[in-house]
């Protein structure tokens, strides 16, 4: 009888009677934060105007043409990357290039092809050049780099279009030949100081020999610029 009893009691019926004494301190914070669940569904680009977007991407692509010109140590290029200024920039550099072979009567758009996938193509090389020797940053971040990184050279070819246009002689080519040459070891110093911490100390100029190359040829393409007639 005594066990049908037990039985018949609830499954928690003794833990009524447990107290904690006061004596005994009760560690732990199980507080919660007032509104520290919705701090990361305060801010959606879903509900702010397509002009707030669009302008503060702006702004982040802007931020980082500073960091380019002004090479410093700064993560800022590595940790926010875009694609959006390299795109722009490789565009802008193209079309300025467009039309300006030479030796080609044809309508100049296959060399908007050819800039366009050389740019590409150059950066896709290097970045797995760097990832097989061991680099710490991702395929996009040294794509970000190195597509950001072609400013100064795309400011150099906007200043070749404006010294052409006043003639192409000796002192036109002196001009642009140390225009291209400052803007190409900008880009290339600029490049290594983002890069350089995120390579093995021993294999840096393994590194930095594409980079130098990959910059060399755009910077060649356009000291070798000439508008067609």
């Amino acid at each position: 009888m005594a066990e049908a009893e037990d039985s018949n009691k609830p499954l928690f019926a003794g833990l009524s009677d447990i107290s904690i004494s006061e004596d005994i301190p009760v560690e732990g914070d199980i507080s919660v934060p007032v509104g520290s669940q919705n701090a990361d569904n305060d801010f959606s680009t879903l509900d702010e105007p397509v002009k707030d977007t669009i302008l503060r991407d702006l702004r982040a692509v802007g931020q980082k043409f500073v960091h380019v010109m002004y090479p410093k140590k700064s993560s800022a290029l590595l940790r926010d990357w875009d694609l959006w200024g390299p795109l722009l920039l490789c565009v802008t550099l193209a079309l300025m290039l467009q039309g300006g072979s030479a030796d080609s009567e044809e309508d100049g758009r296959p060399q908007f092809a050819e800039v366009f996938v050389i740019i590409w193509f150059g950066s896709v090389i290097i970045t797995l050049n760097s990832k097989l020797l061991g680099g710490t940053i991702s395929f996009f971040q040294s794509l970000c780099v190195l597509g950001y990184c072609i400013l100064p050279l795309t400011v150099a070819m906007i200043v070749c279009r404006i010294v052409l246009l006043g003639g192409s002689g000796v002192v036109s080519f002196a001009v642009r030949l140390i225009v291209v040459t400052a803007s190409f070891s900008w880009s290339t110093f600029a490049s290594t100081a983002f890069l350089a911490d995120s390579q093995p100390t021993n294999r840096k100029a393994l590194v930095v020999y594409p980079v130098f190359l990959f910059y060399f040829v755009i910077g060649w393409m356009i000291l070798t610029f000439s508008p067609s007639h």
